[in-house]
């Protein structure tokens, strides 16, 4: 659909001279000449409007995707310290108080990064060359 509109203007200047000699003989076949080279940079101009508006369309869905996560993200992220901040005050109040508290391990926040799958040993007798 892109290479349509470069084309047609470079067909457009190529054969301009060629209209331009027969314009002179025939004022209708200038005019329709006219018309039809218009009617050319117009569709052409369409596709690549319409080219442009989905483009932006999967950009601004791209861009609303992106925005979720980034949402869903901030929010674990802000529950994590908050109960970073709970704890830490709890801790500080028993301090105060002199009681001990067990520490306890930082929980991870979601899933566990994934272990990458281990490989099966390589036997000697099947060692690829070097």
């Amino acid at each position: 659909m892109k290479r349509h509109f470069p084309l047609a203007i470079a067909l457009a200047a190529v054969l301009s001279p060629v209209w331009t000699a027969y314009a002179a003989d025939d004022p209708t076949l200038a005019h329709d000449q006219a018309k039809a080279v218009s009617d050319g940079v117009k569709r052409n101009a369409k596709v690549v409007a319409d080219a442009a508006k989905a483009g932006a369309k999967q950009v601004a869905v791209a861009a609303k995707q992106v925005a979720h996560e980034v949402a869903v993200t901030s929010k674990e992220g802000a529950q994590e310290v908050a109960a970073t901040a709970k704890r830490g005050a709890a801790r500080t109040k028993a301090a105060v108080n002199g009681e001990k508290t067990p520490s306890q391990p930082a929980k991870p926040a979601g899933k566990p990064p994934e272990k990458p799958p281990e490989k099966p040993p390589v036997s000697p007798e099947k060692t690829p060359p070097p």
